[in-house]
């Protein structure tokens, strides 16, 4: 369930809106005032927040920065009729939208249900780019959802087991991968005693990255032991 904070003075508006807010399935915390309801976006998940701009003590303003320093859930600011300064200085200081005083409740949960829409757009689409994983080493990337490799910005062509090779090299980086894991990670079967597979294709991909055989920079062979990409 999401959590969303109501901070306002007036405490008709703030059990106003908590009530609505609440009807339609939200986790509603009220606070009446900014310090206390600070405290608790400090130490609790916290979906929106929806803020008075007028408060004594710590206001909608200060409360806002406060929030943006370490959040970025969406924020909704409730102004005065007419100020429309406070709506400039409220979307300035990072509020996300608006409300002007006297509002229809119904209002309120309509713009939160949009914010929060927004806010989870935004969220699927920064983890697909983050689950984009990228291993580098020395001007060699390796780009895992798309199944590229570059060599000094130049797109190299390489099979897709020999992509697995150097993936599950980069994934174990800095450690020794054994000829019989590496071909049983890869292959997906028992390895066999004198299997030359791994090393044949080590061989081919080490060609196609440009390695000098004796002195490979990038896939290291570890004598008895097995491969290694260094970190």
């Amino acid at each position: 369930m999401e959590t969303i904070v109501v901070v306002d003075d007036e405490k008709e508006i703030a059990n106003l809106m908590t009530t609505f807010l609440q009807n339609d399935g939200f986790n509603v915390q009220t606070f009446y005032e900014g310090q206390s309801a600070l405290e608790f976006i400090q130490t609790n998940e916290v979906s929106l927040a929806v803020l008075d701009v007028m408060m004594p003590g710590l206001d909608g303003f200060e409360l806002l920065q406060a929030i943006r320093q370490h959040y970025f859930f969406p924020v909704l600011m409730l102004t005065a009729k007419g100020e429309d300064l406070d709506k400039i200085t409220g979307l300035t200081l990072g509020a996300d939208d608006y409300i002007t005083k006297p509002f229809n409740p119904l209002e309120v949960v309509a713009r939160v249900k949009t914010q929060l829409r927004r806010f989870k757009r935004y969220n699927l689409a920064n983890q697909a780019t983050v689950t984009e994983e990228e291993f580098a080493k020395d001007g060699l990337v390796l780009i895992k959802n798309s199944h590229k490799v570059f060599l000094n910005e130049r797109e190299i062509l390489i099979t897709p087991l020999e992509f697995k090779i150097l993936q599950h090299l980069f994934e174990n980086q800095g450690t020794v991968v054994s000829s019989e894991t590496l071909f049983e990670a890869v292959w997906q079967e028992k390895y066999l005693d004198n299997n030359n597979t791994v090393m044949a294709h080590i061989a081919r991909l080490r060609e196609k990255l440009g390695e000098q055989p004796r002195k490979p920079k990038f896939i290291k062979t570890i004598w008895g032991v097995g491969y290694l990409i260094e970190k």
